[in-house]
């Protein structure tokens, strides 16, 4: 086995767009910390940007022992060759265990340039991660079909173990990344629990502010402008109720869609809906929810219509309330619903909404 010995400490890139760090770091961040507990290691936040040390400290506040800053006008606007070099230098130069970054939009981008640079590997959209073996093997005991006790499982591996979805959803794969350092892994927003706010760990947290080698002939991009698109995109993760439909919308879609989205209206929510429903067209992907959508947590789950392959539940399955509208009696989203109704969404739904405004009056 290669000698890590100088190889240490949990590292979290965290993304800020327009001076404000995205909901992404607090997670991450509070993963880290349990996984560097494991390790009886330290985390580290990675902030890049230009005039950017002001939000280092609240990172802090969810578990960084110590935020590096590198600041730089170049580093002002995401480019990928800018933000490649700047964490390569940082990682050449620290050599951390572990480094996660979020999978949006830009980290999907920064991630894989910066394991080829390193010459790592990267598991990409990991939805769950582990360091401690046992912690691991009861992972697997309430959330997979394998019967973990005829398995034979090294109780002394402390590489990390990163759980995504593979085969289009359809199963998880685990990987782990045994021979190079360090190990890296972009995590999909949503799925990681975000931590208290300790404000006695935000004051105690180190703020380093590191120095940048940084010219422009290492950025063979330059950013013009940044514009916004007007499109307006669901916010299934931050929204508190989610109401969603599935394949039983077949017989009257444009129908059971309005059932939807009348009763988020009135519940103050948001449309969501299974991966039948994107695939046949009948709605955006940004409405996806389950292992190849978005991983939610809202205070109200409405399932409509949904019979509940593993693949969708995994993706709401923590919400705190669920109701299930569903004509199968047998269909499996009964098994994770609080309150399960069996019978036609087309008249359930409106029935749902009339009794919830008659309340609100």
């Amino acid at each position: 086995m290669p000698d890590f010995s100088e190889y240490k400490g949990v590292w979290v890139f965290c993304e800020q767009r327009d001076g404000k760090l995205m909901p992404t770091d607090f997670e991450l961040v509070s993963e880290a910390r349990k996984l560097a507990d494991d390790l009886g290691t330290t985390v580290t936040g990675l902030l890049l940007g230009d005039k950017v040390e002001g939000l280092a400290s609240e990172l802090g506040g969810y578990g960084a022992d110590v935020v590096k800053v590198c600041e730089s006008p170049l580093l002002a606007h995401y480019t990928t060759d800018g933000y490649t070099k700047v964490v390569c230098d940082m990682v050449d130069k620290y050599k951390p265990e572990v480094l996660l970054i979020g999978a949006t939009t830009l980290g999907r981008d920064l991630g894989p340039r910066c394991a080829a640079r390193l010459h790592t590997g990267l598991t990409a959209d990991a939805t769950h991660l582990d360091i401690d073996t046992e912690k691991y093997v009861e992972y697997l005991r309430t959330s997979s079909t394998i019967d973990v006790d005829k398995q034979k499982f090294d109780y002394e591996d402390k590489n990390l173990k990163m759980t995504r979805p593979a085969f289009g959803g359809h199963l998880m794969a685990t990987i782990i990344c045994p021979r190079f350092r360090p190990q890296m892994s972009t995590v999909r927003p949503g799925v990681m629990q975000k931590g208290e706010f300790d404000e006695a760990k935000a004051k105690a947290c180190k703020i380093e502010v590191e120095e940048v080698e940084l010219t422009e002939a290492d950025i063979h991009t330059k950013v013009i402008s940044v514009e916004k698109a007007a499109k307006k995109l669901v916010d299934l993760i931050g929204a508190d109720v989610i109401v969603s439909v599935g394949r039983g919308i077949a017989s009257d879609v444009e129908g059971g869609l309005k059932i939807a989205e009348d009763l988020a209206e009135t519940l103050g929510g948001v449309v969501g809906a299974s991966r039948a429903v994107v695939d046949a067209g009948w709605i955006g992907a940004d409405h996806q929810v389950g292992q190849t959508g978005k991983t939610v947590h809202p205070k109200i789950y409405v399932a409509l219509g949904i019979s509940g392959a593993i693949q969708h539940v995994a993706g709401m399955q923590d919400s705190e309330l669920i109701i299930a509208v569903n004509s199968n009696p047998s269909a499996p989203i009964f098994e994770v619903a609080d309150y399960g109704i069996v019978g036609d969404l087309f008249k359930i739904g409106p029935q749902l909404a009339a009794e919830i405004e008659a309340v609100k009056r």
